[in-house]
This record gives C-alpha cells, structure tokens and sequence, in this order.
C-alpha cells in the first residue's frame, strides 16, 4: 500500500515538473488517500497484534 502511495506521488511530482496540472493534482490526491489508509491499516494491525500477544 506504502510503495503504491510512494509511485503515485512520483507520478505526481513528474507530471507538475513537465506542466501537467490536472494529472499532477489527481495522482496526488489518490497518493493522500493511498497513505491514509495505509497509516489506517497499520494502526489496526498494531492494535490488532498487541490485542493477541496478551
């Protein structure tokens, strides 16, 4: 999930270098996204892992 949020931010940042606006914009909004529910998940998988070692 992490590395799809690391692509879709270099796609991001190429695309606003060569002028590209509305592309740049997108994919760095799907890179927000990604990294939200990538924070999400390993907070779940924290709580989840802990809640099963006690």
């Amino acid at each position: 999930m992490l590395s799809w949020a690391l692509t879709f931010l270099v796609i991001a940042l190429i695309a606003a270098v060569l002028g590209f606006g509305g592309v740049a914009g997108t994919a760095a909004s799907i890179a927000k996204i990604l990294f939200v529910v990538f924070l999400v998940l390993f907070v779940i998988s924290l709580i989840m892992g802990r809640r099963t070692a006690v």
